[in-house]
């Protein structure tokens, strides 16, 4: 799962926050909507993020990602990535 430095990216700024729109996550790592699009579906299919639309009464409906804090393995990945940076 740690093998793409950007699911590493997403996994870094998904724990410094609750949750957040796919498109600010986006500008945030500056990457393509695709390329993103793609690791959230792996980091999602392994249970490590939470993948869901919120309706907006102005916005229609807004694309939110959040971490999936109760999976132990996002910590157990989290605490591999803080001592990677620590290396």
């Amino acid at each position: 799962m740690l093998a793409s430095s950007l699911r590493q990216r997403i996994l870094r700024e998904l724990s410094k926050t609750s949750e957040i729109r796919v498109m600010r996550l986006v500008s945030k790592l500056n990457t393509a909507y695709n390329e993103l699009n793609r690791n959230l579906a792996l980091l999602e299919k392994e249970g490590l993020v939470i993948d869901e639309y919120q309706v907006k009464v102005k916005h229609g409906k807004v694309r939110v990602i959040s971490l999936n804090r109760d999976n132990p393995n996002s910590k157990l990945l989290l605490t591999i990535l803080k001592t990677l940076d620590n290396v």
